[in-house]
């Protein structure tokens, strides 16, 4: 079964995490400092971590694991801040979740990453290329996961990835927040609209000329975005 780590030093908090996702039938290991956390998400399958951590805090983690695996990180936080979570998704986080939270939805949440997950490393392994895809500049390799931009390579997070070959394999076409949540996340949007808009954010800034200005994923006010070719 899928070995989920819980980086949690609440232990009322990290032991309700633990007995929902045992139910779901998973197994589950919780370490309440940042240090161990860090060693022990070499053997997990998906991480939930909680942002305020003794010795080293969640985004110092995350940003540590980035460097060298992309498995599912779920960040949790008790913190309401916008910049928390446009730094947490920036740094790659594939989810940000509110405290308090509901122990349904997040078994749901770590379920719909494991599964979206493992199709990508699935068809990754399979031996069947795809083709790449160029737009004036920009270029996409779906085997690679390699983003370049004239000829400069952009590295970007997962589902940064996910949104761009996803708008790019549908060309003009208009998708909305709630729309492009519920295909890149594989959840029911329920208000995480602003999800979206952040990994737009950033995937504007690492592959527009004038992010103010963009020439790639433009918005279409009140409807959503779109991959202009």
């Amino acid at each position: 079964m899928p070995n989920i780590l819980i980086v949690e030093d609440d232990a009322e908090i990290a032991a309700l995490q633990r007995d929902y996702l045992l139910m779901a039938g998973f197994e589950t290991l919780i370490v309440d400092n940042g240090i161990e956390g860090l060693e022990a998400a070499k053997e997990a399958d998906l991480v939930i971590l909680d942002i305020m951590l003794p010795g080293m805090d969640g985004f110092e983690i995350l940003k540590t694991l980035r460097e060298t695996m992309d498995i599912p990180v779920l960040m949790l936080s008790a913190r309401s801040e916008d910049i928390d979570k446009i730094r947490a998704l920036g740094l790659g986080a594939d989810d940000y979740i509110q405290k308090p939270f509901s122990p349904g939805e997040l078994v749901a949440r770590v379920k719909a990453h494991l599964t979206r997950y493992e199709r990508l490393t699935s068809v990754a392994g399979n031996g069947e290329g795809k083709r790449k895809l160029s737009v004036r500049g920009l270029e996409l390799d779906p085997d690679d996961r390699r983003v370049l931009v004239h000829g400069n390579e952009c590295s970007l997070t997962p589902k940064e990835f996910d949104i761009l070959l996803f708008l790019l394999q549908n060309p003009n076409r208009v998708f909305s927040k709630d729309h492009l949540f519920e295909r890149i996340w594989g959840l029911e949007a329920l208000g995480d609209g602003d999800t979206v808009v952040v990994h737009i954010r950033r995937i504007r800034e690492k592959i527009e000329p004038d992010p103010q200005n963009p020439q790639y994923i433009e918005t279409v006010w009140g409807a959503g975005y779109r991959f202009r070719v």
